[in-house]
């Protein structure tokens, strides 16, 4: 039983945590007759400045040639990770993206015994290590030309669709303003270039948010998102093969920790896409069954959607 335990803890950290995937999925939100769109979901980089081989990878992805970038947060993993975070994405300058901020986009992680992830969500550090967002905002902004949706609403048009946005600020550390969202889609809504275009296709909405807790899926299906990106759980992280995520980190199933799936509420319903992430906290540098991973949303013309 050592024997394996160590086999599985070294398969864990040395392997796994390193095994990079791109799961693909489809969905059918667009107008019919619409071109399909190549949406590139990053999350959960939880980049540390020495991690070469992570932010190669990132920069492979660019080979996807995806139309839209959605990142979800959890960016940096380390004070200085905003170096190779930076290494990592400039080849995604001038693709259109949107972002949300994680916790660890403004505090560096601190070390924890895992296992108190059973006994509920984990809390706000004691004496957290302050990261330099400010930066982060004006690369992903000024350098990358990503639009913030952290309590607010955004939209753009590209390829011939219309997409509107509406995100949070991390709900994990009850940082969502969902208040505040109505009055931002109303005035985006009010304020887009297309308000007056009626013979245009009907926008999609797309809500966006770090940590999928209910109260934030629930109100972006009330806003009416048809799609909705988040990251946070990892996916467990570490699982036993072939059943759900054993934690979450938040109030989701455990079943909808990872993957595409369908969000219920109030007799209407959005797509679900939750993303395991890219990295780990370097406290604890490992993946067991939960590959480390970048999605692939592939949108899509369709006639029909979940009601």
């Amino acid at each position: 039983m050592a024997a394996v335990g160590a086999a599985a803890l070294a398969w864990g950290v040395f392997v796994e945590r390193n095994r990079f995937t791109v799961r693909h999925e489809s969905v059918a939100v667009l107008e019919p007759g619409a071109r399909p769109l190549t949406v590139l979901h990053l999350s959960d980089l939880h980049m540390a400045p020495w991690q070469q081989r992570k932010q190669e990878w990132v920069r492979s992805l660019a080979l996807l040639e995806p139309d839209l970038i959605v990142n979800t947060g959890d960016n940096l993993g380390h004070v200085d990770g905003i170096e190779g975070l930076e290494k990592a994405l400039q080849v995604f300058a001038g693709i259109p993206g949107v972002f949300v901020h994680g916790s660890n986009d403004y505090v560096g992680p601190q070390l924890k015994n895992p296992f108190t992830y059973f006994g509920g969500p984990s809390r706000t550090p004691t004496k957290p290590t302050s990261l330099d967002t400010a930066r982060l905002e004006r690369y992903f902004e000024d350098t990358l030309g990503w639009l913030s949706l952290n309590n607010t609403s955004r939209a753009l048009e590209i390829k011939g669709s219309r997409l509107e946005f509406f995100g949070t600020n991390d709900a994990h550390r009850n940082w969502d303003r969902l208040d505040v969202l109505p009055g931002a889609i109303e005035e985006m809504r009010e304020n887009v270039g297309w308000a007056d275009d009626t013979a245009g296709p009907d926008p999609v909405a797309i809500g966006v948010t770090h940590a999928p807790y209910r109260r934030v899926l629930d109100s972006f299906v009330t806003h009416g998102a048809e799609l909705i990106f988040a990251g946070h759980t990892h996916g467990g992280q570490v699982r036993i093969p072939g059943l759900p995520a054993l934690v979450t980190n938040c109030d989701i199933p455990r079943e909808q920790a990872q993957g595409l799936s369908v969000w219920h509420h109030a007799r209407r319903a959005a797509f679900l896409e939750v993303s395991a992430g890219i990295g780990t906290s370097v406290y604890a540098p490992v993946r067991f069954a939960c590959a480390p991973e970048a999605v692939v949303v592939t949108l899509t013309a369709g006639d029909f959607g979940y009601s």
